[in-house]
């Protein structure tokens, strides 16, 4: 059978306005390398003669060909953009792990080593801060309590003081002033006992695991002052300044006994933990958020071991139970914290979907171009104001894990892991190019 030439362009047309809408209803997950380049369905439709119309089956369209064309042309630009970024002669030398999802449309974007264990570096503290906000919520209140024991008679305590840790870094020397200040309330001008500090809300080591021998941080500590294990000196000289007379002016460790008398407690929010843990990257503030979550069950003498089984039940909860990750601390200071792309993401759209955790989280994190680890970065391009994110740094490592703003106006998650790095700045500039691009699109990548 032999078809007439209009016949076969009416058929050629209808193939290329099927073949737009299979391409454009769904956004599969792109993944690198892709040799062949995405068709330019406008050109495509543009270089067909119109023709008088013929009979033909019935097409059922869900959307209008112009939306089409539109999401392929979006979704084809980034992805191209982002496979020419990706063969960088710095990863000839490097690894990349990157993950990109699209949380309007709930697809993937862009993967690229997604499921490889690598180490997150200060990005750990999104592992952190999510799983607080999910157990403890963002009422929780980071609390420390002065107790005595035995009678007062003649302004004379006949018995202890104690102070119970609740690893509050924001405990400050004002805050024991008034603690002195409530014995004195009390008719106290002298401890004929001794001078207590419960330290049993964590374990007792006074690192973290895996912390290298030259880190600046720590000792770790369930009572100290300005977040440096400081507590017995500043309680001492806040007892004297109060004028309270002490029988033994030294603080011991031990465990608060039953029926002790509570007289004062000092409180911080969690909001206010969040905000230099995540803005400032301050790894002592992680490490205290990090041991409410091994305390919460109430248990003496929690640690890292109840924080990763709290996590891997997160996962769980979320779909992600079978992913591969190391809980070691909460800053990201740690070797030892392995986790992937994939299972970073998930946790950001788990958190984008939990508005108690999300509201909290978001107000958080560093804005690009505009405050925290964030505020030089991206400055003056699409990307400024439309990225939060968490940043991190080690050695030979630099990560960039967050929310952002495409350009076409779509919520993003991603996640960028770059280690083996010369200079972390190498990592930096990377991080800095993929957000510009989703932010602003191809052509702002040229202009930087």
């Amino acid at each position: 059978m032999v078809f007439g030439i209009k016949k076969i362009r009416s058929f050629a047309l209808l193939a290329v306005i099927v073949g737009l809408i299979s391409c454009g209803s769904r956004k599969p997950a792109y993944v690198r390398p892709v040799t062949q380049a995405m068709p330019d369905a406008v050109v495509a439709l543009t270089t067909i003669a119109p023709q008088q119309p013929q009979a033909t089956p019935e097409v059922q369209v869900e959307q209008p060909v112009e939306t089409v064309v539109e999401s392929v042309s979006w979704l084809g630009q980034m992805q191209r953009s982002l496979d020419s970024l990706c063969h960088s002669p710095l990863f000839q030398t490097s690894q990349l792990g990157l993950y990109i999802y699209d949380l309007t449309t709930g697809e993937p974007v862009y993967t690229l080593n997604a499921n490889q264990r690598m180490r997150p570096a200060s990005c750990q503290k999104l592992v952190t801060g999510i799983s607080a906000l999910h157990y403890l919520g963002g009422d929780y209140q980071f609390t420390t309590r002065l107790f005595i024991t035995g009678s007062v008679a003649g302004r004379i305590l006949k018995g202890d003081v104690y102070v119970a840790g609740g690893m509050d870094p924001l405990l400050s020397p004002s805050d024991l002033a008034a603690f002195a200040a409530a014995l004195k309330g009390k008719g106290i001008d002298q401890v004929a006992g001794r001078i207590y500090a419960d330290l049993s809300m964590k374990d007792d080591l006074p690192y973290g695991w895996g912390w290298c021998w030259d880190d600046k941080f720590g000792p770790l500590s369930a009572l100290m002052v300005n977040g440096r294990d400081e507590f017995a000196e500043h309680w001492i000289k806040a007892l004297r300044n109060a004028g309270i007379r002490l029988s033994h002016a030294a603080v011991a460790p031990r465990i608060l006994p039953p029926g002790a008398q509570q007289l004062a407690t000092a409180s911080h929010s969690i909001d206010e933990v969040l905000q230099p843990m995540m803005k400032k990257s301050n790894n002592i503030y992680a490490e205290c958020l990090f041991y409410q979550i091994a305390a919460m069950d109430g248990q003496k003498q929690a640690g890292r071991k109840q924080v990763a089984e709290h996590v891997q039940k997160l996962l769980e909860s979320i779909g992600q139970g079978n992913a591969s990750c190391q809980v070691a601390d909460g800053s990201g200071l740690s070797m030892y914290n392995y986790l992937t792309p994939q299972l970073l993401v998930a946790l950001l759209n788990y958190a984008y979907q939990t508005p108690s955790v999300y509201n909290h989280l978001t107000a958080s994190l560093p804005i690009a171009g505009v405050d925290g680890t964030l505020e030089k970065r991206m400055k003056d391009s699409p990307a400024q104001g439309n990225v939060r994110a968490k940043t991190g740094t080690l050695e030979a490592i630099s990560s960039l894990s967050g929310y952002l703003k495409a350009v076409n106006g779509h919520d993003l998650s991603f996640c960028i892991l770059n280690q083996g790095l010369v200079t972390t700045s190498q990592g930096r500039d990377f991080q800095d190019k993929v957000c510009i691009l989703l932010c602003g699109g191809p052509q702002q990548i040229i202009q930087q």
